[in-house]
Protein backbone atom coordinates (compact mmCIF):
# COMPACT_ATOMS: atom_id res chain seq x y z
CA UNK A 1 0.00 0.00 0.00
CA UNK A 2 0.89 3.45 -0.74
CA UNK A 3 0.37 6.81 2.07
CA UNK A 4 0.57 10.03 0.24
CA UNK A 5 1.38 12.94 2.16
CA UNK A 6 0.24 16.06 -0.24
CA UNK A 7 -0.35 19.14 0.56
CA UNK A 8 1.29 23.13 0.13
CA UNK A 9 5.12 23.66 0.62
CA UNK A 10 6.60 23.88 3.88
CA UNK A 11 2.76 22.07 5.09
CA UNK A 12 3.51 19.55 7.85
CA UNK A 13 1.27 16.48 7.45
CA UNK A 14 0.14 13.71 9.96
CA UNK A 15 -1.19 10.05 8.23
CA UNK A 16 -2.36 7.54 10.80
CA UNK A 17 -1.98 3.84 9.96
CA UNK A 18 -4.96 2.11 11.21
CA UNK A 19 -3.96 -1.79 12.60
CA UNK A 20 -6.19 -4.21 13.32
CA UNK A 21 -5.62 -7.30 15.16
CA UNK A 22 -7.90 -10.18 14.49
CA UNK A 23 -6.72 -12.96 17.25
CA UNK A 24 -7.41 -13.37 20.71
CA UNK A 25 -3.53 -12.21 21.50
CA UNK A 26 -1.98 -9.15 22.08
CA UNK A 27 0.16 -8.07 19.23
CA UNK A 28 3.07 -5.31 19.41
CA UNK A 29 4.12 -3.87 16.30
CA UNK A 30 7.71 -2.23 15.66
CA UNK A 31 7.88 0.32 13.00
CA UNK A 32 11.25 1.10 11.21
CA UNK A 33 11.51 4.24 8.12
CA UNK A 34 13.96 3.52 5.89
CA UNK A 35 14.89 4.74 2.02
CA UNK A 36 16.13 7.39 0.46
CA UNK A 37 13.67 10.33 2.23
CA UNK A 38 13.51 8.53 5.04
CA UNK A 39 15.09 11.30 7.49
CA UNK A 40 12.34 13.42 6.30
CA UNK A 41 9.48 11.47 7.71
CA UNK A 42 9.28 10.68 11.87
CA UNK A 43 7.13 8.78 14.29
CA UNK A 44 6.11 11.37 16.89
CA UNK A 45 4.02 9.03 18.75
CA UNK A 46 7.37 6.66 19.13
CA UNK A 47 7.71 3.76 16.69
CA UNK A 48 5.95 1.25 19.05
CA UNK A 49 2.06 0.36 18.88
CA UNK A 50 0.59 -2.25 21.59
CA UNK A 51 -2.66 -3.88 19.81
CA UNK A 52 -5.22 -5.57 22.26
CA UNK A 53 -6.92 -8.52 21.49
CA UNK A 54 -9.53 -8.12 18.80
CA UNK A 55 -8.97 -3.72 19.12
CA UNK A 56 -6.85 -1.47 16.86
CA UNK A 57 -4.06 0.20 17.19
CA UNK A 58 -2.08 3.33 15.83
CA UNK A 59 1.18 4.49 14.42
CA UNK A 60 1.11 8.14 13.31
CA UNK A 61 3.49 9.42 10.38
CA UNK A 62 4.58 13.12 9.91
CA UNK A 63 6.09 14.72 6.91
CA UNK A 64 7.19 18.31 6.59
CA UNK A 65 7.36 19.23 2.85
CA UNK A 66 10.46 21.20 2.65
CA UNK A 67 11.18 20.47 -1.14
CA UNK A 68 9.82 20.45 -4.41
CA UNK A 69 10.72 17.35 -5.56
CA UNK A 70 8.76 14.05 -3.72
CA UNK A 71 9.93 12.32 -0.98
CA UNK A 72 10.12 8.66 -0.87
CA UNK A 73 10.58 6.29 1.63
CA UNK A 74 9.25 2.61 3.28
CA UNK A 75 7.33 1.83 6.81
CA UNK A 76 8.43 -1.06 8.10
CA UNK A 77 5.81 -2.78 11.07
CA UNK A 78 7.58 -6.14 12.38
CA UNK A 79 5.64 -7.96 15.11
CA UNK A 80 7.17 -8.99 18.38
CA UNK A 81 5.99 -12.14 19.98
CA UNK A 82 3.75 -11.52 22.25
CA UNK A 83 1.58 -14.44 24.07
CA UNK A 84 3.35 -17.00 21.62
CA UNK A 85 1.83 -14.71 18.40
CA UNK A 86 3.77 -12.99 15.50
CA UNK A 87 1.88 -10.74 12.98
CA UNK A 88 2.82 -10.37 10.03
CA UNK A 89 5.08 -7.86 8.97
CA UNK A 90 3.58 -4.61 7.21
CA UNK A 91 5.30 -2.32 4.45
CA UNK A 92 3.73 0.65 3.36
CA UNK A 93 5.23 2.91 0.45
CA UNK A 94 5.58 6.71 1.51
CA UNK A 95 5.33 9.58 -1.01
CA UNK A 96 4.89 13.22 -0.98
CA UNK A 97 3.46 15.68 -3.90
CA UNK A 98 3.74 19.43 -3.34
CA UNK A 99 -0.21 20.68 -4.26
CA UNK A 100 0.80 23.84 -4.29
CA UNK A 101 3.19 26.56 -3.20
CA UNK A 102 2.43 29.81 -0.35
CA UNK A 103 4.44 32.56 0.09
CA UNK A 104 6.06 32.77 3.59
CA UNK A 105 5.74 36.06 3.45
CA UNK A 106 5.59 39.11 0.55
CA UNK A 107 8.24 42.10 0.43
CA UNK A 108 7.84 45.04 -1.88
CA UNK A 109 10.63 47.15 -2.78
CA UNK A 110 11.09 49.75 -5.44
CA UNK A 111 14.22 50.66 -7.42
CA UNK A 112 14.75 52.04 -10.80
CA UNK A 113 13.80 49.52 -13.61
CA UNK A 114 16.89 50.95 -16.01
CA UNK A 115 19.97 53.54 -15.27
CA UNK A 116 22.38 54.80 -17.81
Amino acid sequence: DTIEFTGPLHATVVKQVCLRNPSNDTLVYNAILVGRDAGNFSLPKGNTATILPMRRGFINVEFTIRFLHPAEAVLILTSNNVDGIDGATLTFSLKSEVKNIEPLGIMKCRSPCYEL
